[in-house]
């Protein structure tokens, strides 16, 4: 499943993501969770992902506090605060990332909102990674600390999908967002 999503965004042209990009940005804008956030946990994407600059760069300059993640040697996630585009820089496996001083795997607890990266989402809300463990690790984080932040991710429509795999660690996400729209889940 992984592959054939993947092989989907190749397919995507450099305008299509641009175009998605600002109306995923409108969409996730309209969110309550995000609006009344004070930190928000985020992430740069980059190639072919469902564009967040645009989205980052708006919560910042709402007042929003924004994390972005530092990738660790042991792919678990340090965060540091989003201070501009000006202020990442590149990364393993051509990520961007913070430049400003780390806040400790912990930081995401302090967020009100984690917007989640992934490929795909289902009908219940169960999100398919990457599969680099990284998001594992920062939803087992939250869920051992008792935080219950808005687990949000950011997908393109098709990605919404019937059913995704699902194995004992996996956390469902409160809502999905497209370019197209906003899908919530019950909670579980």
């Amino acid at each position: 499943m992984r592959s054939r999503l993947l092989a989907a965004r190749t397919l995507l042209t450099a305008e299509d993501v641009r175009q998605a990009a600002g109306a995923l940005a409108d969409e996730a804008l309209r969110l309550p969770e995000l609006a009344a956030a004070g930190t928000v946990a985020a992430y740069v994407s980059v190639g072919r992902e469902p564009g967040t600059r645009d989205l980052i760069e708006a919560l910042r300059a709402r007042g929003i506090r924004v994390l972005l993640p530092v990738l660790l040697p042991d792919n678990d996630l340090d965060w540091a605060v989003h201070e501009g585009a000006d202020r990442l820089v590149r990364a393993r496996f051509g990520l961007l990332e913070p430049a400003g001083p780390r806040l400790g795997p912990d930081a995401v607890l302090e967020a009100d909102a984690v917007l989640l990266p992934g490929l795909a989402v289902d009908g219940r809300g169960m999100r398919l990674g990457r599969g680099g463990g990284s998001y594992d690790r920062v939803l087992a984080r939250l869920a051992r600390a008792g935080a219950d932040p808005a687990l949000v991710v950011l997908l393109y429509a098709h990605e919404v999908v019937a059913r995704v795999p699902e194995e004992p660690h996996d956390h469902p996400v409160r809502a999905v967002v497209t370019p197209e729209g906003v899908r919530r889940f019950a909670a579980p």
